[in-house]
């Protein structure tokens, strides 16, 4: 396997996340010429006079560049490390898969319990690849 695996995933999370940013700006404009919102609602970020379908996409985007920024950091550290294997080029590929599914229920029937359990998983997969790598390095 080459090293350079561990990126594909990551770069595959990065496109996922820029294709929701631009989610942002195509719902709020749209609301905005439908008159559903004001320029002022977005002066401190979202009022709460935003719709729910307006804000969304901005959500789900905050939640892609939470703790995903530990996503990145772990598949770097795996890269410096030479600890690129099929075990956590596996985990990477599961915690996208899992970032993925969160946002698409975000985006459709947005089942809360459904949503924090891919959540949870998605951040158990994290603290995984930190032990796994943190093992690989003693």
């Amino acid at each position: 396997m080459k090293p350079t695996a561990i990126f594909l995933p990551a770069l595959a999370l990065m496109l996922w996340t820029l294709l929701v940013l631009v989610q942002v700006p195509i719902r709020r404009f749209t609301a905005y010429f439908r008159r559903r919102v004001r320029a002022q609602d977005f002066v401190l970020g979202e009022s709460a006079d935003v719709p729910p379908d307006v804000a969304l996409p901005n959500r789900i985007f905050m939640n892609l560049v939470e703790v995903p920024v530990l996503f990145y950091t772990l598949v770097g550290i795996a890269f410096a490390t030479h600890q690129v294997d099929a075990i956590s080029v596996g985990m990477a590929w599961l915690y996208v898969a899992l970032r993925l599914i969160h946002s698409l229920i975000y985006f459709t029937y947005n089942h809360v319990v459904h949503r924090f359990a891919v959540f949870a998983i998605s951040n158990l997969v994290v603290l995984a690849m930190i032990a796994y790598l943190g093992a690989g390095m003693l």
